[in-house]
């Protein structure tokens, strides 16, 4: 039976779990509208972000 020469270390132990906790990124919604929206970004049906107009949507 194969034993490791080196104790693995608890950041590469961590790192290796790490991907099995992964779940991908959560929508949210828009505060303005109620459309799904990625975090951190604007809203790409009316163009709001915290609250503000920030991109100019044709309706």
């Amino acid at each position: 039976m194969a034993v490791p020469k080196r104790k693995t270390s608890r950041a590469q132990r961590r790192q290796r779990k790490a991907a099995n906790r992964y779940e991908g990124v959560q929508a949210t919604f828009c505060t303005n509208c109620s459309a799904p929206v990625m975090p951190h970004r604007a809203c790409k049906a009316c163009g709001f972000y915290d609250g503000k107009q920030v991109l100019n949507v044709e309706a």
